[in-house]
């Protein structure tokens, strides 16, 4: 079973990621979008939307961080595991809470607005579902495993990390993994459906963000106002082509 799991099971994830992506993309690029319903409901989407996108984006980067970085690394630059461990606790647990209190506002305005909740598929229900139980699960071990008030811990950077890092190299460390907490199991677990899921849901505009915004010239916007008074000439109307003299 721990071979199916940490051996086989990511490489089926990584497949299905990448293969559903491209399917999606070559026949489905009208539907590559978020569905936007701002239109019928802005007020709870002005909330939870930065709360969500914000949140989910220092998570990303915090296992990122967690996972690709190496424990002797951090260690040869002067941080040590206390204070790596405490950036990660409290930088984790706030971003995971806004991630989470972002997604239940998103969640209650796609419930109680009923132009939204008709727009809303049996996809996006699935989609909901594993996305929050992989934050829950993901708060649940950082609090556990945090070691607060003597509480036990767990070191993920050497069970985890280890086995995330040799998947790459295609020799995965299978008792690496099968030897951590079960709370981060089933987390993993959750994330691989996570992302084999990704490619078919609204998750997927994700691999569109807009990054060339960041290096296209700035749009200038020049007035049409004429004269020192700021006054602008009268425009000519609506006339009609070729009926003015008849009407005379």
């Amino acid at each position: 079973m721990n071979l199916i799991l940490w051996g086989i099971l990511p490489y089926a994830m990584i497949v299905v990621l990448v293969g559903g992506t491209i399917w999606r993309y070559r026949y489905d690029k009208f539907g590559w979008t978020t569905r936007s319903s701002q239109l019928y409901e802005s007020r709870l989407l002005r909330w939870g939307s930065p709360l969500f996108h914000f949140g989910i984006l220092v998570v990303i980067i915090g296992h990122l961080a967690g996972l690709v970085i190496p424990e002797s690394w951090t260690a040869a630059v002067g941080v040590t595991e206390h204070d790596y461990h405490l950036v990660a606790l409290s930088l984790g647990a706030l971003a995971g809470f806004c991630t989470l209190i972002g997604i239940g506002i998103l969640i209650f305005r796609r419930r109680t607005t009923g132009p939204v909740f008709m727009a809303t598929t049996k996809n996006d229900k699935t989609m909901y579902v594993v996305l929050v139980a992989a934050l829950v699960f993901g708060l649940l071990t950082t609090l556990l495993y945090a070691g607060v008030g003597g509480g036990q811990t767990h070191n993920y950077r050497e069970s985890v990390s280890p086995w995330f890092r040799s998947l790459f190299i295609l020799q995965p460390k299978i008792d690496s993994m099968a030897a951590s907490p079960l709370s981060f199991r089933v987390h993993t677990l959750i994330g691989m459906a996570l992302f084999v899921i990704f490619p078919f849901t609204r998750l997927v505009h994700a691999f569109t963000v807009p990054v060339h915004y960041l290096f296209r010239p700035y749009i200038v916007y020049r007035s049409r106002d004429v004269g020192p008074s700021g006054s602008r000439a009268p425009r000519p109307g609506w006339a009609p082509v070729g009926t003015r003299d008849r009407d005379r």
